[in-house]
Order: structure tokens, then C-alpha cells, then sequence
């Protein structure tokens, strides 16, 4: 593989792990981007949506970008969705209420959540399926890093700035990384599209669009004063007019700078519809969209959002999901029925037909499924039982805790991705699972004196060590047994079981976490808000643990045919499947 190609997959794991910061940036700013919002901090179950909305782009458009890059090349999609995600990060850094706030966040998750397919399946198309295991480790291992420097970037630049810094940084890096992955796809000669273009042809591309970047800067620059209406133009006699609106009462997109910003937008979109190469291709990602199954798409959206919506916006503490969880999910429960009927139908589905059909495919969206409900578990109970069990009731203490478990992830992946050459996948992730579900065992016994000890450093470091190796096997199962053509989507699908595996593990684990402190306090009316807390914490550790064995069980059976250390070919591969 060439230098630029190298360069290329450096740049993309920085995207992936900037995207992977902002997932977990807002555990600190959340109370400032409220307040923004104009939310009382008492009311924080009204700004669930500021959490939800970029998990249901994280996850509903996850499936529709994968098949994307399938189609156009992972380098234009990963290109694409940078831009969404700075477009998404400015849209967060100036709005200013809870529908902007939240919209912005949905652009980031659907950027954030399109680089990581495009970038594994990028991984799968420069490297033969035996010398995949450790580049998919390297990349599994700084989106996971994302949540040990995403509190820790939040806390170092809430310390100098406000949050709308945060996103202004992340606007920042986006815009770097789109040009960095430009100049090095252009030099390493990486197909832009599904098909090679001429020399000649993709210089004259690379003329800039001067009409379409002046119709872009109008756009942005009248938009910013329509989100941020600066008070020292209200104030002036003359600039001012352009922020009354033209109807008494009338919201902000009516008054003259608010009607140029649509105006100016509307005009651009139609200049990049008609103008052969303008500064966006919209008829070719249409085409693209339409390739892609858009009807599937929308299905599967629709199947998924509705399982984002009822499990993100739950309560655990009341109930499994949230009191709209029952429409959600019977929405999704319809929209499952229409999309089968659809992929048995559809000429060209979203997905196509046999790419489930071996049992390593099917099987690791299952294991990643298990390995989502069981790690959640770790991400916000380990926290917890910190703050239950130590004098120091902060947010910060607790984090260090978790720590020791974070720190250890990456290292996982990393040498799991390493021994894929010598270890089948289905080992691998058994070995991985197997060393997590003996580490939630072991916190099942901790007692209000445990964190306290070196001891409890070894179940945190073995818990984390054994889900990163689980990582990377997993994705070079699916990978392995999969066509080339299929390989953003198959990607795509493996995060998505994993992202739903955690939001419905929370809740059913905290369900049941709660049930045995309601049984243990029952029982024993006497017992303390600390020792109730440790009931329900061990209860929780324990259900993790049984989630991980299964994994451990299910990687197995599934998984044991595929042999990423051989360098025998896709279609042998396929055939053993």
C-alpha cells in the first residue's frame, strides 16, 4: 500500500476519533447548551432531545451512508460526510434554542456516524482479508478512545471558553480534515466515483465553482446574523432594518436577513442541480441516493429511529422506555413488516439479497448486538457505583474510575486487531468476551469498601482489555464473508447492532437493577441509600456479565468458521461460511 494511501486511512481514524469525542462532549456541557436553550437546569428530561437527536442520526442514516459508500467510494463519502458534521457543529454553535440546538446535533450524528462504515470499508478494500485485523483495530481503537478525550477535550475548553466553543473547534477541525482528505485522495489517485474518471475530465472538476462559493458565502454569512443577530446591529438605525420582521411578531426567518439567508440558499441548490460541476454533484448523489434503495432506507430509518426514540428518551428509573416507547416501537414494529416485504420485492434492495445469508454475517451483528448491551453497562454503572461507594460524590472521581476500564479498550483493540493473523475471529471475540463477563462478575461482589483497594483495578483493566479484543474480529467476520460491494453497509450494520445493543441494554439492565433494590429493600427496611445502591449496581454487574458470556458463547458458534489468518481468498472464505 502506498504512503498516500497510509496518509489517507491516518487522516480518516482522526476523523473517526474527533467524531467519537463529540459523542461524549456534551456530558460536561449539557447544563451550559440547556441554559443556551433557555432550559432550567431542573428540567433536564427537556433536553433529552439534544442527546437523542444525535444518536438518531448516529444510527438511522447509518445504513443508508454504508450502502452509499458502497455505491460512489468510500473516499467521497467520507469527504461528505466531514462537511455534514462541520455543517452540523456550526449549526450547534450558534442556535439559539432547542430546535436549532437539536438539529445541529442530528447533522453531527449523521456526519460523525458516516465516517466510521466508509472508513472500515475503506480499510477492507487496501488490505487483502489476512492484514485487516490490525488497521480494523487501530480504527476501532480511537473511535473507543473517543470516550476517554471527549469529557476531558470538553472540560479543557469549557475551562477557557463557553460550549459554543466546543463546536466552533469541531467546525474548525472538520473543515481541515474535508481538505486533508481531498488533497491526499487526489494524490494517491483514489477513485472519486463509482466508475474511473479521465485525467482530463477530473482536472477540469477541479475548477472552483465561483458563482456556487459566492452563493454559499451569502448563505453563511446571512445565515450567522440570523442565528446570532449581533446586538450592535439591532442597535444601529440602519443595519437594524434587516433584522424587523416583515409581520408583527414574526420569527427571526422573516425579517430581511432571514428571508436573503432562505433565499440565498434556495438558489444555491437549484445552481448545483442544473450547473454541470458545480461546487456540489446533487443530481449524482441523487442518483446515488436512488441506487441506494431510498424507499429501503427510509424503512429502515424508521425501524431504527423508532428504537433510538424509545429507549434514548426513557427514564430507566420509571420505566424500560419512555411513555411514547410503546407508539415508537409500534411504529418500528410496522415499518419492520413493510421493509421485509420491500427486500423481498425491491429490484435492488438497501440490502441486498444473500449478504445476511452466511451465518458469520448474521451471526456477528448478533455478538455485536451482546457486546453493545453488555458495555453500556460498564460506561455509566461503573460511574455510578463510584459515586455510591466513595466520599467523593463527583462527577470527576467517578470518571477516573471508569478510566482504568477506557484506558485498557484501545489497548484491547490494538492487540486484538494484532492477533487476528493467529487467532481465528470467533476465538478472539470469545477469549475477549469471556475475560469481560469474568470481570462483571467480579464487580457483582464489590462492596462499599472495594474501590478503595488495588484489587478492583484488575476486574476494570480485564473488562476493558477483553472488550477491545472483541472489536476488531468482529468487524472482520462480517467483512470476510461479505462481497466487496457490500462492505460500507455490512460495516454500518455491525455499529448499528452495537449502538442498539446499548440503548436497550441500559434500560433493561437499570430495569432490573431497580427490581432487586425494590425486592432488597423490602426485605430488609433498614438498609441505607449506600447499601440499596450497591444491591442495585452488583444486580446490574451481573446481568452484564451474563450478556457477555453469551456474546462469548454465541462468538463461538458463529464466528469459528471464518479465518482471518488464512490468505486464502474472499470466495473460499465465503464457501466455509
Amino acid at each position: 500500500m502506498s504512503g498516500a494511501n497510509r496518509l489517507l486511512l491516518t487522516f480518516c481514524a482522526v476523523a473517526v476519533a474527533f467524531a467519537a469525542v463529540d459523542t461524549y462532549v456534551v456530558v460536561l456541557a449539557l447544563p451550559d447548551m440547556m441554559a443556551g436553550a433557555g432550559i432550567p437546569v431542573e428540567e433536564l428530561q427537556r433536553a433529552a432531545p439534544i442527546v437523542s437527536g444525535f444518536l438518531l442520526g448516529y444510527v438511522a442514516m447509518l445504513p443508508l451512508i454504508g450502502r452509499i459508500a458502497d455505491l460512489r467510494g468510500q473516499v467521497p463519502v467520507l469527504a461528505m460526510s466531514l462537511v455534514v458534521f462541520a455543517a452540523g457543529s456550526l449549526v450547534t454553535a450558534v442556535s439559539y434554542d432547542l430546535p436549532s440546538m437539536v438539529a445541529g446535533r442530528f447533522l453531527q450524528g449523521v456526519g460523525g456516524g458516516g465516517l466510521v462504515p466508509a472508513t472500515m470499508s475503506l480499510v477492507a478494500a487496501l488490505y487483502p482479508v489476512d492484514r485487516r485485523g490490525l488497521p480494523l483495530g487501530i480504527v476501532s481503537a480511537v473511535q473507543e478512545f473517543g470516550s476517554v478525550l471527549g469529557p476531558l477535550f470538553g472540560a479543557f475548553v469549557l475551562s477557557f471558553t463557553s460550549w459554543r466553543g466546543i463546536f466552533a473547534i469541531n467546525l474548525a477541525v472538520g473543515a481541515l480534515l474535508v481538505a486533508a482528505v481531498g488533497l491526499v485522495s487526489s494524490s494517491s489517485g483514489h477513485r472519486s466515483d463509482e466508475g474511473a474518471q479521465p485525467a482530463s475530465r477530473g482536472a477540469r472538476r477541479r475548477v472552483p465553482d465561483l458563482v456556487g462559493l459566492l452563493l454559499l458565502a451569502v448563505t453563511l454569512g446571512a445565515g450567522l446574523l440570523t442565528f446570532v443577530r449581533p446586538g450592535s446591529l439591532q442597535r444601529d438605525l440602519s443595519w437594524g432594518r434587516l433584522f424587523i420582521p416583515y409581520v408583527d411578531g414574526g420569527s427571526r426567518w422573516v425579517t430581511p436577513v432571514g428571508v436573503t439567508t432562505i433565499a440565498a440558499f434556495v438558489v444555491l441548490v437549484g445552481w448545483c442541480w442544473l450547473r454541470p460541476r458545480a461546487l456540489v454533484d446533487l443530481r449524482g448523489w441523487l442518483d446515488h441516493l436512488r441506487a441506494a434503495d431510498l424507499l429501503g432506507a427510509g424503512l429502515l430509518a424508521v425501524v431504527l429511529g423508532g428504537i433510538v426514540l424509545a429507549f434514548a428518551t426513557a427514564d430507566p428509573e420509571v420505566a424500560v422506555f419512555s411513555p411514547q416507547g410503546p407508539w415508537f416501537l409500534t411504529g418500528s414494529a410496522v415499518a419492520v413488516v413493510l421493509l421485509v416485504l420491500h427486500l423481498r420485492r425491491a429490484p435492488a434492495p438497501i440490502v441486498p439479497r444473500g449478504t445476511l445469508r452466511p451465518m458469520p454475517a448474521w451471526g456477528a451483528l448478533a455478538v455485536s448486538f451482546l457486546v453493545g448491551w453488555a458495555l453500556i453497562a460498564a460506561l455509566v454503572d461503573i460511574p455510578l457505583f463510584a459515586r455510591t461507594t466513595t466520599e467523593q460524590d463527583s462527577q470527576l472521581g467517578a470518571a477516573l474510575v471508569l478510566l482504568r476500564f477506557l484506558a485498557a479498550l484501545p489497548v484491547g483493540a490494538v492487540v486484538g486487531g494484532w492477533l487476528l493473523r493467529r487467532v481465528d475471529a470467533g476465538v478472539l471475540t470469545a477469549v475477549g468476551m469471556a475475560a469481560a463477563g469474568g470481570a462483571f462478575l467480579a464487580m457483582g461482589q464489590w462492596d462499599a469498601d472495594s474501590l478503595h483497594g488495588f484489587a478492583a483495578n484488575i476486574p476494570l483493566v480485564l473488562g476493558g482489555l477483553g472488550f477491545g479484543l472483541a472489536l476488531a474480529p468482529v468487524n472482520a467476520a462480517i467483512l470476510a464473508v461479505t462481497d466487496d460491494d457490500t462492505h460500507g453497509l455490512a460495516s454500518a450494520l455491525v455499529v448499528v447492532a452495537r449502538m442498539v445493543g446499548m440503548l436497550v441494554g441500559i434500560s433493561a439492565l437499570t430495569t432490573i437493577g431497580l427490581r432487586r433494590l425494590y425486592a432488597a429493600q423490602e426485605s430488609d427496611p433498614g438498609l441505607g441509600i449506600t447499601e440499596l445502591g450497591i444491591v442495585q449496581e452488583q444486580a446490574v454487574f451481573r446481568g452484564a456479565a451474563v450478556a457477555a458470556l453469551a456474546a462469548a458463547v454465541l462468538a463461538v458458534i458463529v464466528l469459528s468458521r471464518v479465518r482471518t489468518q488464512n490468505v486464502d481468498t474472499a470466495e473460499a472464505l465465503r464457501a466455509g461460511g
